[in-house]
């Protein structure tokens, strides 16, 4: 019963016969390898985009913060929700890479921007000219951190702002397949058909061992891409590792049918948990993450037998009154089973 993070989860075991595979012989280094030949292909062929550029990186914390940094100028504001990953997770890592962009929070409910609070905030930005940061860049979070999704419609009301004031789009997409199997929609048309120019596209959340893409449809900022992962300790010698990865992923739709069976999970384990007494959701579970409210008594139970997730936010206590409601974070994997969700819901119910 682990749902501390999508993070905790092991490996699919096409991704590792894939790394063993590849692990024979002499491969080119640096990208160089005819695995990364098929990888790049191959993604071009799913984002309906054959001059994209791609390349690869082992974390999503290197995929953002050189992604951010191609389109800002280190006097930019990146516009991003108050929730975004790259305001709460990255660890300063997109103002490193940036050499100094400011993140500019934008208020939304359940962790999505609107487009009038984009609006209003880059509106904003810049009214006192050298004085002032200015305006850079639009960040957006796709599956958000409180488990919603964007449609491809609400990205392109959000990019159609950020084109108003002539700024690029970019999507963190750690959970990209999440919210393509939630939404239905194709890659193309959650991204550069919506008007995203650059996308974070993850695979370590979602069964791989450690690799994300990073997927540049405009190839004139390919070559920027190319000396910033360089010089920012990311292009990795043995490349074919990260290719190999990539390859088992997008291959017959692996990453597809992962953030499937993800997501079924999250529905099961929210529905069943709304069918529990005194138990509602924080958040719309939309995606693979489940936020959801319960009392300290189920909480009690479910630590006490292993169950592992966080509560949410954190500085909740567990000293308290039996019925009084703690509110958690809950994520499913692509390992999550239904015997985990139904003992966990079993814990809760008492």
């Amino acid at each position: 019963m682990n749902f501390a993070s999508d993070n905790t989860s092991a490996a699919a075991p096409e991704v590792m016969a894939a790394l063993q595979a590849a692990n024979t012989g002499y491969a080119a280094p640096y990208g160089n390898d005819p695995i990364m030949d098929r990888v790049r292909a191959k993604l071009r062929e799913i984002f309906e985009a054959p001059e994209a550029a791609v390349y690869l990186v082992a974390t999503g914390t290197a995929a953002n913060a050189l992604s951010l940094a191609i389109l800002t100028q280190p006097w930019g504001a990146v516009f991003c929700h108050r929730n975004a990953h790259v305001e709460e997770d990255e660890c300063g890592a997109p103002e490193f890479y940036t050499n100094g962009a400011k993140l500019v929070l934008v208020e939304g409910a359940h962790a999505k921007m609107t487009p009038e609070g984009l609006h209003k905030a880059i509106n904003f930005i810049g009214r006192g000219g050298i004085h002032n940061v200015q305006r850079g860049m639009v960040t957006i979070t796709n599956a958000t951190e409180n488990g919603t999704v964007f449609f491809p419609s609400e990205v392109k009301a959000l990019a159609d702002v950020a084109r108003g004031f002539g700024l690029p789009v970019h999507m963190d997409g750690a959970r990209f397949a999440n919210a393509i199997v939630a939404t239905g929609a194709t890659p193309a048309e959650m991204t550069w058909k919506a008007g995203v120019d650059v996308l974070s596209f993850g695979g370590t959340k979602n069964g791989c061992m450690g690799v994300e893409a990073v997927v540049i449809f405009d190839p004139a900022r390919a070559r920027e891409f190319e000396l910033r992962r360089k010089r920012g300790g990311h292009l990795f010698s043995k490349h074919r590792f990260l290719s190999a990865q990539m390859e088992a992923y997008l291959t017959d739709g692996l990453w597809l049918r992962l953030a499937g069976q993800a997501n079924a999970a999250a529905a099961r384990l929210s529905s069943a948990l709304l069918a529990a007494p005194q138990t509602s959701l924080v958040h719309p579970c939309e995606a693979n993450a489940v936020f959801a409210a319960f009392p300290r008594a189920g909480h009690r139970r479910a630590q006490a037998a292993g169950a592992a997730y966080y509560l949410w936010p954190g500085d909740q206590s567990m000293e308290g009154p039996d019925d009084e409601a703690l509110a958690a974070r809950l994520v499913c994997s692509w390992s999550t089973t239904d015997a985990d969700v139904d003992d966990f819901v079993a814990l809760i119910r008492g």
